[in-house]
C-alpha cells in the first residue's frame, strides 16, 4: 500500500502523523473490515492476528484489514443445529495482542478480535507499542484513566483534537481490552461507536477526511489448509450504514 502501515505512522520518527481525524477514519475502516469478516463472510473468519502492522493504508489514508496467515474459521452448527461460540485452537498471534481469556482457555471467539483492536486502538491514542520497556499499554492506559490523566498519555504528534471525541475513543479501546470476554462489545457495537464519534467531530474536519466508503479485506498471506477462502472481499459501506444496527449485504469476488 502507497502509505505503509498503520503502525509506520505510528512511530515517534513518522515523517507523516496522522490527526486525530484520519487516526478515527482508520480505525473505523479497520472496524468495518472485522466486522465484515465476522457477520458477512461465509463461513464467518476469526482473524486471530489483527495489529496495527496488519492494518494497511492506502493513497487516501483508508485501512485495510491484512494477513490472514493465522486466521480461522468459525465455527459451523454440529449435528443439533447449535453453533458454538469458540474455536478449541493451539494460541497464536503476537505478544501485547493477544485475548488473555484466549491465551489462558485456547478457546477462541470473536471477542478476541475485538480485543486485539482495542490495542490497536490504544495505538492509535498513545503512539505507543502495545508492549515497550516491560510496560503493557492496556495497563499503562487504565492506570491514566483510572487516575484522571488519560490526556497526559495521548500521543504528542496527535495536534489539536476534540476532548470529548478522545475520551468517547478512550473508553471504547478500553472496554474492548477488557480481561473477562462477556464484557467487551460486539464488533458491531465497536462500529457504532466510533460511527458516533465521526459524527460528534468539527465539520470542518469531516469534510477534509471523509468516512471511509470502501474497505477491502485482502489476503497477503495464504489461510490455514481447512480455509477457503476468497482472496478479496470488498464491501461498499457509507459512514452511517451501521448506526441503524442493521449489517450491510457484501458479496465477495
Amino acid at each position: 500500500m502507497s502509505n505503509g502501515t498503520l503502525r509506520d505512522h505510528l512511530s515517534v520518527r513518522s515523517a507523516k502523523p496522522l490527526s486525530f481525524t484520519t487516526r478515527l477514519r482508520a480505525a473505523l475502516g479497520a472496524a468495518k473490515g472485522i466486522l465484515y469478516l465476522h457477520t458477512e463472510a461465509d463461513p464467518p473468519i476469526f482473524h486471530r492476528d489483527i495489529k496495527s502492522s496488519n492494518i494497511l493504508l492506502d493513497s487516501k489514508y483508508l485501512a485495510k484489514v491484512a494477513d490472514f496467515g493465522l486466521s480461522r474459521l468459525a465455527p459451523l452448527p454440529d449435528t443439533e443445529g447449535d453453533v458454538p461460540n469458540h474455536v478449541s485452537t493451539v494460541v497464536k498471534g503476537t505478544p501485547g495482542y493477544l485475548d488473555p481469556e484466549y491465551f489462558l482457555t485456547r478457546k477462541l471467539t470473536d471477542k478476541s478480535d475485538v480485543y486485539s483492536l482495542g490495542v490497536v486502538f490504544l495505538e492509535i491514542l498513545t503512539g505507543r507499542h502495545p508492549i515497550s520497556h516491560g510496560k503493557n499499554i492496556v495497563r499503562e492506559v487504565n492506570r491514566a484513566y483510572q487516575s484522571g490523566k488519560i490526556f497526559s498519555i495521548i500521543d504528542g504528534q496527535l495536534g489539536s483534537y476534540p476532548l470529548e471525541c478522545v475520551e468517547r475513543f478512550v473508553t471504547l479501546a478500553l472496554k474492548c481490552c477488557q480481561n473477562e470476554t462477556d464484557a467487551r462489545p460486539s464488533m458491531a457495537e465497536v462500529v457504532r461507536t466510533l460511527e458516533t464519534i465521526w459524527l460528534m467531530l468539527p465539520e470542518s474536519d469531516t469534510k477534509v477526511a471523509e468516512p471511509p466508503m470502501t474497505n477491502v479485506v485482502k489476503m497477503t498471506s495464504p489461510p490455514s489448509s481447512s480455509s477457503n477462502m476468497n482472496n478479496y472481499y470488498t464491501s461498499e459501506v457509507s459512514g452511517s450504514d451501521l448506526v441503524s444496527g442493521v449489517a450491510p449485504t457484501i458479496t465477495p469476488r
